[in-house]
């Protein structure tokens, strides 16, 4: 019998360790479920806290009011596979910030304050599947570089926000999206448009309400009108539209080949002038020989 106290007292002082250590790195106001998970959801947490275990997996911090991540904080935490940021009151990602995030798997930055998602905001994040960019009211540009280099990405979820444009090429290279959310975004059916739409027409399966759940306002009239209305010949007269750097291009071009054939021409008639006056100078030069 002794031999089984001893093993018994043994597991209650590991499992107390254990429970004590847990405990300790457990930021106060937080709670962790378990070693590799801390909750700091619904805080009113103003920053990130400073005692966050540097193994931790799962951080959630929703429904707080954090206004950034510092540009380091991946760097610390390189183990993080999922991290929660719903809901506070984010206005912009630093640059690098999120460059390290080799591991993270899911990242919920939905229902802040972002205006914008420049090019290389996600760095190499090659391990990311789910990204949550919805509901917010101020995200008006994203990059077409936003999420290059985010191969594994297969739900990408930019609703209800103030897109009016999006460049097709920010969705055409990410190889793995199979879902994608554009539904409540102030869309304009014009020709930054055109290329997005026949996207859209072209991958409808990847929309979890197909095209019937978009809607874009017209540019003559800013009437709302669903996606199912439209065809690829709304588009039509964008086939032939030029850009103002086209025609730039087109009228620079036009007068540079002008001026070098202008200038071709007067060498062109010089060179013949002077062949002239040279033949005529020796005809007469011989005809005063002869004499």
């Amino acid at each position: 019998m002794l031999p089984c106290v001893c093993w018994l007292q043994l597991i209650l002082i590991l499992l107390s360790s254990v429970l004590w250590t847990r405990g300790e790195n457990c930021p106060a106001t937080c709670l962790c479920p378990d070693p590799h998970t801390v909750d700091c959801s619904g805080r009113g947490l103003t920053r990130l806290p400073d005692e966050i275990p540097l193994d931790v997996r799962r951080l959630l911090l929703a429904d707080n009011w954090i206004p950034r991540i510092p540009s380091d904080f991946l760097v610390l935490y390189s183990d993080l596979v999922y991290l929660d940021l719903r809901n506070n009151s984010l206005s912009h990602i630093e640059p690098g910030t999120l460059s390290t995030s080799s591991r993270l798997v899911f990242l919920d930055l939905g229902s802040n304050n972002l205006t914008e998602i420049p090019k290389g905001t996600f760095g190499e994040s090659r391990s990311l599947i789910k990204l949550r960019l919805g509901n917010n009211p101020y995200l008006s540009m994203v990059s077409e570089d936003a999420f290059l280099g985010l191969t594994s990405l297969r739900e990408l979820e930019l609703e209800r926000n103030a897109l009016s444009t999006l460049k097709v090429g920010a969705l055409s290279q990410l190889p793995s999206l199979r879902v994608v959310r554009l539904e409540g975004n102030p869309w304009v059916c014009n020709c930054n448009f055109a290329n997005l739409f026949a996207w859209l027409m072209e991958n409808s399966h990847k929309l979890p309400n197909g095209v019937e759940g978009m809607e874009c306002s017209l540019p003559m009239d800013g009437r709302r009108v669903s996606l199912t209305q439209l065809s690829k010949d709304s588009f039509r007269e964008c086939q032939a539209t030029l850009t103002l750097t086209d025609l730039l291009i087109i009228i620079f071009s036009g007068i540079s080949v002008s001026v070098v054939a202008i200038m071709t021409s007067f060498f062109l008639a010089s060179t013949v002038h002077c062949f002239q006056r040279w033949s005529k100078g020796t005809k007469g030069d011989e005809e005063e020989s002869e004499e």
